[in-house]
């Protein structure tokens, strides 16, 4: 008999910057869509805000039942629907703005039996769908040279060849079945870290889970579905939490504005279309003194807005926004 799930908190989790994102986005009016609902944080603050509607998608079902607690005041005002982001433009259309605050959520790392975390023991798991191959599985089978690139391209860890011969090794003996098992093969491949350093296991589990989810493929989908899905005048705004996500992100909307960094050098010349987006700023939107002190999560988080124009949407290519691609090696 499976064990019982955790009792979910109904409180709403609040997200990074999201002060400065009501902020950039004002006034608030019609249709949104939070394309990682997660608990509810940014969805909650749109409807304070005055969003008519706000539509509520996540892959989690967990984050599903948690919404219908909280979002039961809300009546008609939060549609919930199960589905990646990726295909957000199936899921509501001429939208007045889309959400998207990536990565992995604190209530997902709070919950050990969900294996995000090395820092609690838990099944090697990671899927945020809970449906499809888990970490154990890409873990225990993955070639030694495919366990590498994942870590270096997907986590930026130095150490991957070493890391992925170590797991390998150890899998060999016997299955890789926890977070701590994992976490601690990792620790034991690296040299012990300085006092204030990030644990040793940060950015291979990193790059774990984004493989696990095809977080980065999931990402460049949902840049492409948000603007077809926006009205003119529709605004995006993307909540990053580490340089390969924010640079996709920043590059997509560079691209899309006029500002290169669609095209590959090696490539003829496109001719210029009109740009489909309109840059809110030029840089990165950090978290300001008062939100570091309140949530040190928020410190590597950066946010960036666009406005939508009457142009057609365009087409990316993938290397030139930044997206790693698993081909070969390293």
């Amino acid at each position: 008999m499976a064990p019982a799930a955790p009792p979910i908190d109904p409180a709403p989790h609040v997200p990074v910057l999201l002060r400065p994102l009501l902020a950039a986005v004002a006034p608030v009016t019609g249709v949104w869509l939070d394309g990682t609902l997660g608990a509810g944080g940014y969805a909650r603050g749109l409807l304070e805000a005055g969003a008519d509607q706000v539509i509520g998608v996540d892959r989690d079902p967990l984050a599903l039942e948690l919404a219908e607690v909280w979002g039961a005041e809300y009546g008609d005002r939060l549609r919930l629907v199960q589905g990646n982001f990726s295909k957000l433009d199936e899921y509501g259309e001429n939208l007045s703005g889309v959400v998207l605050d990536l990565g992995v959520s604190s209530m997902q790392l709070d919950q050990s039996e969900r294996g995000f975390s090395f820092m609690r023991d838990g099944p090697l798991d990671m899927r945020m769908s809970q449906h499809g191959p888990s970490a154990a599985d890409l873990v225990n089978s993955a070639e030694e040279g495919d366990l590498a690139n994942i870590l270096y391209l997907y986590g930026e860890e130095r150490a991957s060849r070493r890391i992925a011969r170590n797991i390998v090794r150890a899998r060999e003996q016997a299955p890789i079945e926890t977070t701590l098992q994992l976490a601690g093969i990792i620790e034991k491949s690296l040299p012990r870290s300085k006092p204030n350093q990030a644990h040793p296991a940060t950015r291979s589990f990193q790059a774990i889970r984004i493989a696990v989810n095809d977080e980065y493929g999931e990402l460049l989908a949902g840049l492409e579905a948000a603007e077809r899905a926006l009205a003119p005048g529709g605004q995006l705004a993307v909540v990053t939490f580490h340089s390969i996500e924010d640079r996709m992100v920043k590059r997509f909307m560079q691209d899309r504005s006029g500002g290169g960094g669609g095209g590959s050098r090696h490539a003829p010349e496109l001719e210029r279309t009109e740009p489909q987006f309109i840059l809110k700023t030029r840089k990165a939107l950090g978290p300001d003194p008062q939100e570091l002190a309140e949530n040190p999560r928020s410190r590597s988080a950066k946010l960036r807005v666009a406005t939508r124009t009457e142009a057609p949407a365009g087409q990316t290519d993938r290397k030139a926004i930044g997206m790693p691609i698993l081909k070969g090696g390293h």
